[in-house]
């Protein structure tokens, strides 16, 4: 799987939030795009995800073959764990387990039931989402994002409403569950991409 982005940019009415960004993103690799609130950072990945169209430019999905995934059927290939992305909140924790595998199977063919135990959270399977703690539907965004069996990962201010020990379950698991993947996160926090290996400045996109 590789991304390639060819003078892209994106304008909201009269600001440039990003102009002029030209980079190829690898397979099996991890990417932080880094910068200060503000920066463009969110709006990058949303480019790259098919959620905002670009202004300008070209964004191109290419596969391990060789062949262009369609824009249509991106959102195939990829998993996402953001702040401003919601789950479903009438749904218990089993019941949107069940609901996700139907579009995206768990790798390795887990259960619901090991999901839950993945994320620390077996005691909450019958509990409705919209009763959770931010905390702990943080820990179900990034359990989806960890477990979920696609070739691209996407990670937005991953620790976000985690505490200490959310933190600490986020780090342990964040580099062994995206190894043969391709990982791309946005970030202001060097804790949370201390493991990556490629590190990109949004303000070079100005």
């Amino acid at each position: 799987m590789q991304i390639r982005v060819e003078n892209i940019g994106k304008k909201f009415i009269r600001e440039w939030i990003v102009r002029n960004a030209n980079f190829e993103l690898e397979a099996g690799q991890k990417y932080t795009f880094v910068g200060p609130n503000g920066s463009g950072k969110s709006t990058l990945l949303q480019l790259l995800t098919g959620m905002v169209p670009v202004t300008e430019g070209k964004i191109r999905y290419v596969n391990t073959d060789g062949r262009e995934i369609e824009e249509d059927n991106w959102y195939k290939q990829l998993v996402i764990a953001a702040p401003y992305l919601e789950l479903i909140e009438e749904f218990t924790l089993r019941e949107l387990l069940d609901f996700h595998k139907k579009f995206k199977p768990f790798k390795n063919g887990i259960s619901s039931r090991d999901f839950e135990d993945f994320i620390q959270l077996p005691h909450a399977s019958d509990k409705v989402i919209r009763h959770f703690s931010s905390g702990m539907k943080q820990r179900v965004k990034l359990g989806l994002a960890f477990m979920s069996d696609v070739p691209v990962i996407f990670l937005d201010e991953p620790t976000t409403n985690l505490d200490v020990q959310g933190i600490k379950w986020y780090l342990e698991h964040v580099t062994e569950h995206t190894r043969d993947q391709l990982l791309l996160l946005g970030s202001n926090v060097e804790q949370e991409y201390e493991f990556c290996e490629n590190i990109i400045s949004v303000s070079a996109f100005k």
